[in-house]
């Protein structure tokens, strides 16, 4: 049984007629009736009644239309799915990503994504840049967006934006005063509250080389995974904190901002992806979060 056998039989049952049926399909009607009578011939049973009135459906031929008319639309849908799954419009995709990353780039861009791809779903996790590159790995996640720079030879790392940091200081102390920026030189003696370096390199050297460049190295008191948990712990009164500038999205009682004086310490912001990677869902969405980081409009760019 061929397709061509089946499309030619829902012709001539809709049509009521051979003649109909081959001008609808572009073809002559005698291998139109030589490749149904086939079909009849495999099947064991008549499925069309021929008469000088035209054509019409047998008891049998009525529940085969039927079947196949349904088997034909969902060929038709699977068709147009795998079209869209090649063209990275449907499906779904898995993306780490740091927390950093949920006050700056990924809002927007997840917002311009669902609009051009309502047909993806977007898996989002959170994790530290150490653990996407785990996850990317085994193949768990399909990117990630995670802090620079990476030293993985295996997997590529794409910059889309940088910040600066900023000073995250519990409210009224007095070292803060007065909104303007603020020399680092006068923390030496304060706690620091810093992700380990181990779940955060390029943080962890940025801010210890930051506070070199000022004279000293910080007191480091507290370490924390997660910045929300740096910044609930600096509205503790616990210490200080060095984070990047989108972390003022994050409104939290009990802790101020300010500016630092000096020269900009950036941090870099990118896409963890494979070497080889295909998809072309994974290349959408990196597309989108290129274009959003260009914009800069979001806060720390």
């Amino acid at each position: 049984m061929e397709l061509r056998q089946l499309k030619y039989f829902i012709a001539v049952a809709e049509e009521r007629s051979f003649s109909r049926a081959a001008q609808r399909l572009h073809v002559s009607q005698p291998p139109l009736s030589t490749q149904l009578k086939a079909l009849e011939d495999e099947l064991g049973v008549r499925l069309l009644d021929r008469s000088n009135r035209g054509v019409t459906l047998t008891a049998a031929g009525q529940v085969f239309f039927d079947e196949m008319r349904a088997v034909l639309a969902r060929f038709e849908r699977g068709k147009e799915m795998a079209r869209n799954a090649g063209r990275g419009d449907v499906g779904t995709l898995s993306v780490g990503f740091v927390s950093i990353a949920d006050y700056s780039i990924l809002p927007p861009a997840l917002k311009e994504f669902r609009s051009l791809y309502p047909g993806m779903a977007v898996q989002l996790h959170e994790l530290t840049t150490d653990a996407q590159v785990r996850e990317i790995r085994a193949a768990r996640l399909d990117l990630g967006i995670g802090l620079g720079p990476l030293d993985t030879p295996d997997l590529l790392f794409e910059p889309v934006a940088t910040e600066g940091l900023v000073l995250a200081a519990p409210t009224g102390h007095h070292l803060t005063k007065g909104g303007k920026a603020v020399d680092l030189r006068a923390l030496s003696n304060e706690s620091f509250i810093i992700p380990p370096r181990e779940l955060a390199p390029g943080l962890f050297d940025l801010i210890i080389g930051k506070c070199r460049a000022a004279g000293f190295t910080p007191r480091i008191t507290q370490q924390a995974r997660q910045m929300q948990t740096v910044i609930s712990l600096v509205a503790s009164g616990m210490g200080f904190a060095l984070v990047p500038a989108s972390l003022q999205n994050l409104r939290r009682r009990g802790v101020q901002y300010r500016p630092l004086r000096g020269p900009v310490a950036a941090l870099e912001l990118g896409i963890v992806t494979t070497r080889d990677d295909d998809n072309p869902a994974s290349r959408n969405f990196v597309a989108t979060l290129l274009r959003v980081a260009q914009t800069g409009d979001f806060l720390g760019m």
